[in-house]
C-alpha cells in the first residue's frame, strides 16, 4: 500500500500478488476438528475471484510483487515515466484465483497468522 502511494500518479490500480487457497483449505486450517457439510453453489456465489479481467491486459504491467492497471485516457498507459521499469503482460492475459501459479497451504496460512498475530485486529 505504502508503495503505491509513493509510486501513482493518478488512475492507476495496483493488484498485489497473492497465493490463491481453496474454501476446503482455510476451514480446514481454521477449524480442525470441524464437519465440513458440501452444500453446493448457491445464486450470486462465485467459485474464483478474478482481480484482472482479459479487458484491462491492454494497459497492465507486472512488477516484483504486483500489477499496475495504468488508466486507458490520455495515452497514460503508454508514459514511461509511469511504466518505469513494469513488464507489459500478454494479451488477453487475466489474474484470477483459479489460474494463480501460488497456492497457499494449510500450514503456510497458520504460520502467515502466528507471525502476523500482533498485528491482526489492530488496524
Amino acid at each position: 500500500v505504502w508503495h503505491a502511494f509513493e509510486d501513482m500518479v493518478g488512475g492507476e490500480i495496483y493488484v498485489k500478488k497473492i497465493p490463491s487457497m481453496s474454501v476446503v483449505s482455510l476451514a480446514r486450517a481454521l477449524a480442525p476438528n470441524c464437519t465440513l457439510e458440501f452444500v453446493g453453489i448457491r445464486p450470486g456465489e462465485k467459485l474464483h475471484e478474478q482481480m484482472i479481467g482479459e479487458e484491462d491486459s491492454y494497459y497492465t504491467f507486472e512488477y516484483p510483487g504486483y500489477y499496475k492497471i495504468l488508466p486507458s485516457i490520455n495515452e497514460w498507459s503508454t508514459s514511461p515515466e509511469r511504466i518505469k521499469n513494469g513488464i507489459k503482460v500478454a494479451e488477453g492475459f487475466t489474474y484470477r484465483s483459479d489460474k494463480n501459479k501460488v497456492w497457499m497451504t494449510s500450514d503456510e496460512l497458520l504460520a502467515w497468522i502466528n507471525s502476523s498475530s500482533r498485528y491482526i485486529g489492530k488496524i
